[in-house]
């Protein structure tokens, strides 16, 4: 699997919209604005959200744990934060 580079993006305090889709058949990221995000983990408390964190992270060459989501915790359209 390859990763676009979204190392561009990343900006501390800098705001990141993200439409996820779980379940999906593999892990892929395409940028845009809101950069779309599939991930194979299922919606069930929280894995997908988490491994939503864990791709972004890894496509903005960042920890993950300097992502932080601020909003869409339960929606399809998320807002991470960069700390």
């Amino acid at each position: 699997m390859s990763l676009p580079d979204l190392s561009a993006l990343a900006v501390p305090g800098a705001l990141l919209a993200v439409r996820a889709t779980p379940k999906a058949r593999r892990n892929a990221i395409e940028p845009g604005d809101p950069v779309r995000v599939w991930v194979t983990a299922p919606p069930d408390r929280g894995k997908a959200n988490d491994a939503v964190r864990r791709l972004l992270a890894k496509a903005l060459g960042i920890a993950p744990t300097r992502l932080t989501l601020t909003r869409g915790a339960a929606s399809r359209d998320k807002q991470f934060q960069m700390d």
